[in-house]
């Protein structure tokens, strides 16, 4: 039976038209389906730091049109590598590891922005020990750093050590890393440690979660302002998805309900761009640590 023209080129329509309908589906499937791959640096529970970026993430992704997909890693060194060989896209870094990145990938790795709480960060020392009132009285105790990658519960802390005369490896009874800044206030309360170090934000947050006794742990000394975290992109990111998220973060806005939740989850006042230039003196404090050549 054979099929006259008018009908042949009718069949032929519909079959473009079915054709072009499925290709747009497809490509509208694919853009649906693009994944910005993000994580962290571990100096809190994993469970905690997924919580944390829970809300953020979904923000992201309403802004980027982009699935977000948080994957926690190990430990701070798989964060660098993992950003370095293109396995994620954006990660939440310290300043040190931050430094560690930009030497790791030729200096790509693109600071786009950070809390403003980062241009005037710092540690405290903590103690549960009552004899212990000044950095001098940390000789011949046992003393708990965070991980050995992390800015303020490791490598500032013991620039200022140092600047005050004091080697840890020499002075300090024992010296041990504890991984984490929620770890390090576990071991100062169980007593594994005399006394240790963290970042000022987490202390706040153990102590406003009722989560440590300041009655029985207790700061007794606070380090000078510096530079900390970052949220960095890796270099060869598109520039377009880059502008996207730097304007998402910078649009937060704690006036709004919605944005004040994810703020205060963040711990942020506020975001502000961020730039390499920052990381300068942290950069410096690791070389004089014997941390980078």
């Amino acid at each position: 039976m054979s099929i006259s023209s008018p009908r042949r080129l009718v069949i032929k329509q519909a079959l473009l038209a079915v054709a072009a309908t499925s290709a747009l589906a497809s490509f509208s499937t694919s853009a649906a389906e693009q994944v910005l791959r993000v994580s962290a640096i571990p100096d809190e529970a994993p469970t905690e730091l997924q919580r944390k970026f829970k809300p953020l993430g979904e923000y992201l992704s309403q802004e980027t049109g982009m699935k977000v997909v948080f994957t926690p890693v190990s430990d701070y060194a798989a964060v660098v590598e993992s950003l370095a060989t293109g396995k994620l896209d954006m990660a939440w870094l310290g300043g040190f590891t931050y430094v560690q990145a930009k030497i790791r990938t030729k200096g790509t790795a693109n600071p786009i922005v950070q809390r403003a709480e980062d241009a005037v960060f710092t540690s405290r020392f903590i103690t549960a020990d009552p004899s212990i009132k000044t950095l001098e009285d940390l000789k011949g105790k046992t003393f708990a750093f965070g991980a050995p990658s992390s800015t303020s519960g490791s490598l500032m802390p013991r620039y200022f050590i140092q600047k005050a005369g004091i080697n840890p490896e020499k002075d300090f009874k024992n010296v041990a890393y504890s991984g984490a800044h929620d770890a390090t206030v576990a071991f100062v309360a169980a007593g594994k440690a005399d006394a240790g170090v963290l970042n000022t934000s987490v202390w706040d947050k153990l102590v406003e979660t009722k989560k440590v006794d300041p009655a029985k742990v207790r700061v007794f000394h606070t380090t000078p302002e510096y530079f900390d975290y970052n949220w960095t992109v890796r270099g060869d990111l598109d520039p377009a998805i880059t502008k996207k998220l730097t304007e998402a973060f910078l649009k937060l806005d704690p006036a709004k309900p919605e944005h004040k939740a994810i703020m205060d989850l963040q711990r942020a006042s506020k975001f502000t761009p961020s730039k390499p230039e920052n990381y300068v003196g942290i950069e410096e404090a690791a070389k004089a640590a014997g941390l980078l050549k």
